[in-house]
């Protein structure tokens, strides 16, 4: 029996089906609407960096033929062939996407899928609606993203801006289709007979009646009675990612015409050097933050006919240059395209899930994915986008006292709406971590949210030697995401018998490992001064796999 999933939902492939061969079926239509839905192979920064790997009707497969374009079949508008265990190892998510071709939303659809097919049987479909949509003209169905394994997520996030939105956030361009020449003005036309009538073109004939293809051999769904199709093919003519080629040494700066200043350094840019590379087409990547663009001279050395750092350039200082009309301040940054580079390296960051992390320190929620309110530190939140509602989540009489007598109470408030939550704390390092089914022990101090469907509660550290006897830690337990938060950047150990930790350090643990306590502290050296400070300890045993989570900071 197929599983229902609902946008956000994610599994295991290998949970859905042994198969590795599989049918993929999408079903979309609406009421004078156009589709055009396509695959997009990208790597591990999901980006189009081969557009090989873009299959549309254009280009119906994969070199390898991994991924293949099917056609409408068995009720299905579009279907693709996708054989996991020969997609090559740079491509590491299959976004599967529709596209509205001329005028309309994807508010006006009607009710569609994106299904999974196993040797001829449905194995997982999520279904959606208009309702579900607004003033999007493009939409990601469904994702097939490789995380140490293959597996599959419900996506139902769109972008206003169609396919030309879609490919700039994927790293590709659409290309500008040229205007048709003017025919060229000749003589007059003599007289001649009229031509022989021509077939009607393909396009408004009836397309003639076919018989039911058979099912494919590796296990498409049956066809049903043959049904209407949809028009999909309009699409405009699709480019390659327009990756920049390395550019040679910059040459020095020319000088400023008469009559106008010389231009003043950029916001971000060091004094002296050449003007910042125009801002990348939006959706590319800009150079990381703290790296040179490629051309540049190396970081703290002059370009040639830079004057030496701390020197004003040619004219004396305080006079305004000739030209330059009294009173107008100089050293104004200017905007377009050298504003542009300087922010483009922290424009917000949307992968389609609903954690992501926007940088080391900021992480952001998508509530409108998954269904499920997000549970945060109270005073987290530093931004939000769309209709979020905020409440306070209180712990109760038996969590208030609990809480007070281990030190693991937290303060907690309810996001719920429809929107995008940042949080944040102290910039403090911040760690998404999944489960799926299994379990995690952390401090309630590290915690910073965490999904509502996950089941929470103290756990106790028994041991000898410390006052009160035992430690606590929160065990959290389910399905869902919880995000803690580090002092700098941690270190994961796996357990072995002889893994100790210092319990002032250690920020999680998986649920499944043995700790004891272990004191360090003896009344002869208490006795003494000079000692050592680390007087209790945690030793963790469990069998293989398990993992200890440690910053370089202790609390």
């Amino acid at each position: 029996m197929a599983r229902e999933f609902q946008r956000g939902h994610k599994a295991k492939i290998s949970d859905l089906t042994s198969g590795t061969d599989l049918y993929v079926g999408v079903q979309i239509a609406g009421p004078g609407l156009t589709f055009d839905i396509s695959c997009f192979g990208l790597d591990a920064n999901e980006q189009l960096s081969d557009d090989r790997y873009f299959i549309f009707f254009n280009q119906p497969k994969s070199p390898e033929e991994s991924i293949q374009l099917l056609g409408a079949q068995a009720g299905d508008t579009e279907s693709f062939r996708v054989t996991l265990d020969r997609i090559p190892a740079n491509i590491h998510k299959l976004s599967f996407t529709a596209t509205l071709d001329g005028a309309g939303q994807m508010s006006q659809v009607g009710p569609g899928y994106i299904r999974i097919v196993a040797g001829g049987e449905e194995v997982v479909k999520y279904a959606f609606t208009g309702s579900e949509f607004t003033t999007e003209r493009a939409v990601m169905l469904g994702d097939f993203y490789l995380k140490d394994v293959w597996r599959f997520a419900a996506v139902g996030q769109g972008f206003d801006g169609g396919l030309e939105a879609l490919l700039k956030n994927f790293g590709g361009e659409v290309a500008e289709e040229e205007a048709p020449a003017a025919p060229p003005q000749g003589a007059a036309p003599s007289f001649a007979p009229p031509a022989q009538a021509a077939a009607p073109p393909a396009f408004g004939a009836p397309a003639a009646p076919q018989a039911p293809q058979p099912a494919p051999a590796f296990g498409a769904p049956s066809a049903p009675a043959p049904a209407p199709q949809q028009p999909i093919h309009a699409a405009p003519t699709i480019a390659a990612p327009m990756a920049p080629a390395p550019a040679p040494h910059a040459p020095a700066p020319a000088p400023a015409p008469y009559g106008q200043p010389p231009q003043q350094p950029q916001f971000g840019q060091v004094p002296g050097q050449g003007a910042p590379p125009a801002a990348p087409p939006y959706g590319q990547q800009a150079p990381p933050y703290g790296q040179q663009p490629p051309g540049a001279p190396p970081f703290g050395q002059q370009p040639p006919g830079a004057p030496p750092f701390g020197q004003q350039p040619p004219g004396q200082f305080g006079q305004q240059p000739p030209g330059m009309p009294q009173g107008v301040p100089q050293g104004v940054p200017a905007g377009g395209a050298g504003l542009q580079a300087a922010l483009s390296p922290y424009k917000e960051t949307a992968t389609g899930q609903r954690w992501t992390s926007q940088n080391q320190q900021l992480m952001r929620v998508d509530l409108t994915m998954g269904g499920t309110p997000v549970l945060a530190r109270q005073g987290s939140m530093v931004m939000y986008q769309g209709k979020v509602d905020f409440g306070y989540k209180g712990a109760g009489f038996a969590g208030r006292v609990v809480g007070n007598a281990t030190g693991q109470e937290m303060q907690l408030m309810r996001c719920t709406g429809r929107g995008q939550v940042f949080l944040a704390e102290e910039g403090s390092h911040l760690h998404p971590i999944e489960l799926q089914g299994d379990g995690i022990c952390v401090s309630a101090e590290s915690v910073l949210a965490f999904d509502e469907s996950l089941q929470y509660e103290v756990r106790r550290i028994e041991g000898h030697g410390i006052p009160g006897g035992a430690l606590f830690t929160m065990q959290f337990q389910g399905t869902g995401t919880v995000v803690i938060k580090t002092h700098g950047v941690p270190v994961v150990l796996p357990v072995t018998p002889t893994t100790f930790a210092d319990c002032n350090a250690v920020v999680a643990w998986s649920a499944a490992s043995q700790v004891i306590i272990s004191s360090q502290v003896r009344l002869r050296r208490n006795a003494y001064p000079g000692h050592s400070g680390e007087t209790v300890n945690l030793q963790f045993r469990g069998a293989p796999g398990n993992f200890i989570v440690v910053q370089p900071y202790e609390v």
